[in-house]
């Protein structure tokens, strides 16, 4: 669907689904409650057919349990609610790509179920795409509930992802965003199974238009996304999108070479001159640990590039799915949504 042909978003249209919001999680009980009645909120005041579809990234605290229960009250004759479970847990990355496979909308948009992107903000994301847009980014202006060396990691780690890559990543923009149905095909043409979903959107290209707005706190719960497991999702964003780490690597290499040979040249001109001592034990000791250290991080990053080959060649599937639940609509049409899927 082009420019051209896109409706208004409060217009009336038979099509079966007009936007598809995909919320995945993983242990979210205590904030999937609020979510939903928020979500839902927004999108009952949209003049259009509309579903919600749920991922379920092996949560074990019952949190499917808990949002069929939602959603099950919540029933609208316009729009379904589906919670499309995985086998086990996959990962966020392979959750929103199972979430974005399952919809059905001719606009989709991305949500984390913590609720600090604001759902309010989906009118004015189906605006942009209502004129043309393909991909509305949302760039964080602020970022409340979050500790300054958090804010400081970010603010680095998006201008140095941007600097390296070779497509243009929005800087201070996550997965929050409203993608085209013809966005969402393209997306669906990447194969590859090491995905930094981020990268990929960028990497698709088509008219895009960024939004800013106020990052919230969590509404509820805490947050699973620990220093550790950033600093992986960090170093797979680059590793995904750049070689630039391993020509780091061969520059510091061949700095370390040029001053091991400049430093042998001086100890042999002083051998010459001055004749052999045992002096230079320390310098010695310090030379060879920097060298080897050196060596580790060029075999730590080839490795991690490697790593990356040793996945793809093994052609797994991204995610495997348990089964897709729709609890707000009858079994003749819970029927026909499972034959769509």
């Amino acid at each position: 669907m082009n420019a051209t042909t896109r409706l208004p978003f409060g217009a009336d249209d038979a099509s079966a689904c007009r936007l598809s919001v995909v919320i995945p999680f993983f242990n979210e009980r205590d904030v999937l409650p609020i979510c939903h009645t928020r979500v839902r909120a927004v999108l009952d005041a949209l003049d259009m057919p509309t579903e919600i579809v749920y991922v379920d990234d092996g949560s074990g605290d019952g949190s499917a349990d808990v949002l069929r229960q939602c959603a099950a009250w919540s029933s609208r004759a316009r729009s379904v609610t589906r919670i499309v479970r995985l086998s086990r847990n996959f990962g966020k990355e392979a959750a929103m790509m199972a979430g974005i496979e399952h919809a059905r909308g001719d606009a989709v948009v991305i949500l984390d179920a913590d609720l600090q992107d604001p759902p309010e903000l989906i009118p004015a994301m189906m605006n942009a795409w209502a004129q043309g847009a393909d991909v509305v980014c949302m760039q964080r202006r602020r970022r409340h509930g979050e500790s300054w060396m958090k804010r400081a990691s970010a603010h680095v780690y998006y201008r140095l992802l941007q600097r390296l890559s070779r497509s243009p990543i929005p800087v201070d923009t996550g997965d929050f965003r409203l993608m085209s149905r013809r966005a969402v095909d393209a997306l669906g043409q990447l194969s590859e199974r090491c995905r930094y979903m981020k990268g990929l959107y960028a990497w698709v290209g088509l008219p895009t238009v960024v939004l800013q707005y106020d990052r919230a706190p969590r509404a509820a719960g805490r947050s699973r996304w620990g220093y550790g497991a950033l600093l992986g999702l960090a170093m797979e964003g680059i590793t995904s999108f750049s070689v630039a780490p391993l020509r780091w690597a061969t520059g510091i290499g061949a700095v370390a070479a040029l001053g091991g040979a400049g430093f042998g040249a001086v100890i042999i001109g002083k051998t010459v001159m001055f004749g052999s001592d045992v002096a230079g034990y320390p310098s010695l000791i310090a030379m060879v640990t920097f060298l080897s250290g050196v060596q580790l991080i060029t075999v730590g990053l080839l490795g991690e590039y490697v790593g990356k080959t040793y996945m793809e060649a093994k052609q797994r599937p991204l995610y495997l799915v348990r089964d897709v639940l729709t609890p707000n609509v009858s079994a003749v049409e819970r029927a026909l949504v499972h034959a769509s899927t």
